[in-house]
């Protein structure tokens, strides 16, 4: 869309005085003007929301590290109960634990499967 109006050379030739031509002329800026008015508070108003969901992502994503922050140190101290039997010589216990994880591996991974329909 061209934003140049036609804009006669010569008022006498149009048949359109000079006067009238300059208020069609200013009557289309202030339509344009209201326009643009309207267009600058649409693109103000999604800026605030693109501002908003900005930071509730922020909160989000800080209460995930927070999590992962807690789920590490579980980690880390069940890592460390486990070495522990290991070197106790608790080897018996170990196998029941590693085979235990299999079998529940194995049935997860047969449930996926049965449920995708592969």
């Amino acid at each position: 869309m061209s934003m140049r109006r036609p804009y006669p050379a010569d008022p006498s030739l149009s048949g359109m005085s000079t006067t009238k031509t300059q208020e069609m002329l200013e009557g289309e800026n202030d339509r344009m003007v209201e326009e643009m008015a309207d267009k600058v508070q649409a693109l103000k108003s999604l800026s605030i929301d693109i501002g908003d969901e900005v930071k509730g992502q922020n909160r989000f994503l800080g209460h995930m590290d927070e999590d992962f922050d807690s789920a590490g140190g579980l980690l880390a101290s069940s890592m460390k109960r486990v070495k522990g039997m290991a070197k106790a010589g608790h080897s018996r216990w170990m196998c029941y634990m590693v085979l235990f994880i299999l079998v529940v591996f194995f049935i997860i991974y047969y449930f996926v499967r049965w449920r995708t329909g592969s």
